[in-house]
């Protein structure tokens, strides 16, 4: 599959887009994740404090998308939005697509939702460990760092990152910005650790709730 073409989905690059977006609410801005989804081929994303989104239960989606709306004072569609963001799950293990993704061991912990949510999110991360086309890393809290953690942000086909946050969303294309993602995702990967061993800190966490 070829690599996406920027025009295809919206790209909130500035605080300007990025409001005109959110004035449209969650559903609008998920929609537009989820096509980006579908035209990527090649993913490598990380993920510092939460779970990521392609492996967000209904429950915990929803929750996030809430706080969403409420910090940035929209209207509540977080259902339809939390429906739009689980919806890109039907692409993993579809198509020869590969997802390789970090999260860091406090998005096992951080409160979404209560502990009924955060266990069945937690079960669902163990049964997503064997996902064909998934490697998935977790980088445990007290793991030696060589860079530090920054922002979430996901790689797609090699060519445009996605970085969220408060201030909103950035697209990044250009190539020399896009190189520092990479580097940056491989000295992230040299502190995670897989299977077994992954498996084993998402089971302690699960503990925890």
């Amino acid at each position: 599959m070829s690599a996406p073409d920027p025009s295809e989905t919206p790209q909130p690059s500035t605080a300007t887009s990025w409001d005109d977006l959110l004035a449209r609410g969650t559903e609008h801005i998920q929609r537009a994740f989820h096509e980006l989804t579908a035209a990527t081929s090649d993913y490598a994303g990380h993920s510092p404090d939460l779970i990521w989104g392609n492996l967000q239960t209904p429950e915990y989606a929803q929750e996030v998308l809430r706080m969403v709306a409420n910090l940035h004072q929209l209207p509540d569609d977080s259902k339809a939005g939390a429906a739009e963001r689980t919806a890109r799950a039907r692409y993993l293990g579809q198509d020869g697509r590969t997802y390789h993704v970090l999260l860091g061991e406090q998005a096992l912990m951080t409160g979404i939702g209560g502990p009924a949510v955060m266990r069945a999110q937690l079960e669902h991360l163990l049964a997503a460990l064997d996902t064909p086309g998934l490697r998935l890393g977790i980088i445990p809290a007290r793991a030696r760092l060589h860079v530090y953690p920054g922002d979430g942000f996901g790689i797609h086909d090699g060519t445009r990152v996605e970085v969220e946050g408060y201030r909103g969303c950035e697209t990044i294309t250009d190539p020399k910005r896009v190189g520092l993602f990479h580097r940056a995702f491989r000295l992230l990967q040299e502190s995670a650790v897989y299977g077994q061993d992954a498996r084993a800190l998402i089971t302690e966490a699960m503990r925890g709730w």
